[in-house]
């Protein structure tokens, strides 16, 4: 206990230098670091055993946030100049040149690496560090950049409140299993304990959201963003059943053990990558309200 004690009260200083430089380049080089290390986990627990994939689909990963939008770097470089360097090659075929480089590497060090070390791999190094880069893409998305910011933080809050209010109400009142074959420790009565804990955490961060921006949210707009947290509240919970589904197809506890007492980063992301896509599909049908 004292152990993860320790770890959150670090965690959560590394976390408020972020919030604090959020519209600098150090959320890029935090996200960066999180793709990394989540695409190691993974390669590392699939026991892909081919070390120039690993070292090469780690690599990538780390880049691809930086290729998430124009202002990423901004002020250290313009807008319109990384905007030109990202936009000059199309990002598929990054993707297309990986997965070729995976084949090959595949062909070269056949009597060690499987296709299906090859398809994890670009599971790891593609669509995981995909996830991440939506902190960043939600960020850069608006002309208002506090709304953007908020979304964020609708995602976190959503997951967080989501896995706090089931675990919370699974301890005092769980008695159905919801998933007993992929997580004994889940019910259902927690499971709509965390959908409540969720709503009223975003109905709480709307209010304040609404007092603090500079141009506050309509009641039509803030109603869809509440409406809304409960499908994502529901995926939230998917990505935490998907991540346990994960460690029992690899034999692990923990996808890593970079955070002492908490496991690795894909332990602590599993549920916030399921709800940034989500609030990035909700931001893209808003982009055209606002």
């Amino acid at each position: 206990m004292k152990q993860r004690v320790i770890t959150a009260v670090c965690l959560l200083a590394v976390l408020a230098v972020v919030v604090w430089q959020i519209d600098t380049p150090i959320l890029v080089i935090a996200v960066a670091f999180l793709s990394a290390v989540a695409s190691i986990e993974i390669m590392k627990c699939a026991n892909v055993q081919n070390t120039f994939i690993k070292v090469v689909g780690t690599a990538f990963s780390a880049c691809f946030p930086f290729f998430a939008s124009s202002e990423v770097l901004t002020p250290l470089v313009s807008a319109d100049v990384w905007g030109n360097v990202i936009g000059f090659i199309p990002n598929i075929v990054y993707i297309i040149a990986l997965c070729l480089v995976f084949l090959l590497a595949m062909l070269k060090g056949y009597a060690y690496t499987t296709f299906e070390d090859v398809a994890i791999s670009i599971f790891a190094s593609v669509i995981v560090p995909y996830g991440f880069s939506i902190f960043i893409r939600l960020r850069d998305m608006f002309d208002n950049e506090q709304f953007g910011i908020y979304l964020i933080f609708y995602a976190l809050i959503c997951a967080l409140a989501t896995d706090t209010g089931a675990q919370l109400t699974g301890m005092a009142i769980g008695k159905h299993k919801m998933s007993p074959n992929i997580s004994p420790k889940k019910t259902v009565e927690g499971s709509i304990g965390g959908i409540v804990f969720s709503f009223i955490l975003t109905a709480v961060a709307l209010t304040i959201y609404n007092k603090v921006a500079i141009v506050p949210l309509d009641k039509s707009m803030a109603t869809v963003l509440l409406v809304a947290c409960v499908p994502v509240s529901v995926m939230s919970m998917m990505g935490d059943l998907s991540a346990s589904v994960l460690k029992r197809n690899f034999g692990v506890k923990d996808f890593g053990k970079i955070f002492p007492g908490h496991g690795g980063v894909m332990d602590r992301m599993d549920s916030t990558l399921f709800t940034l896509p989500c609030t990035y599909v909700i931001a893209l049908i808003t982009k055209n309200i606002l």
